[in-house]
Parts: C-alpha cells; sequence; structure tokens
C-alpha cells in the first residue's frame, strides 16, 4: 500500500471535519514537531460501522467464490 501525501493531508483533514478524528501537535521519536492524529468516538463508531459492512460483504464474496 502506498499513500502520497497529496492523498493522506486532504483525507485527513476531511476525516477530522468530520469530528471522527481529532490531532494535536506534539514532539516525534526524533524530537521534531509531529501532529498525532487519534480517532474520536464518533470516529470508533464509523469504524465498527464500516467494519461490519465490509465483513458482510467479504463473507458474500467468500461464499461465491465457494460456489464457483
Amino acid at each position: 500500500l502506498s499513500v502520497t501525501p497529496g492523498a493522506l493531508y486532504p483525507a485527513l483533514h476531511r476525516l477530522e471535519g468530520r469530528r471522527l478524528i481529532s490531532s494535536e501537535w506534539g514532539e516525534s521519536v526524533n524530537n521534531r514537531r509531529a501532529k498525532f492524529y487519534k480517532l474520536t468516538a464518533a470516529g470508533r463508531k464509523q469504524l465498527a460501522a464500516q467494519t461490519e459492512s465490509w465483513e458482510r460483504f467479504t463473507g458474500a464474496v467468500d461464499l461465491i467464490l465457494k460456489t464457483t
């Protein structure tokens, strides 16, 4: 998986705008200023819903593959 900064940071900003993640500035392990992100309660709820949807989808694909 390769994610470019041009795709990653706009996605993080959208998630933050939807209040699914929050961010704060801190210090990295290299003693550099860095922004850290974490899921909010709404983000955890959304993740659970998306995970459930993904599991239903992959289960359906698995059934299709087993019957062919």
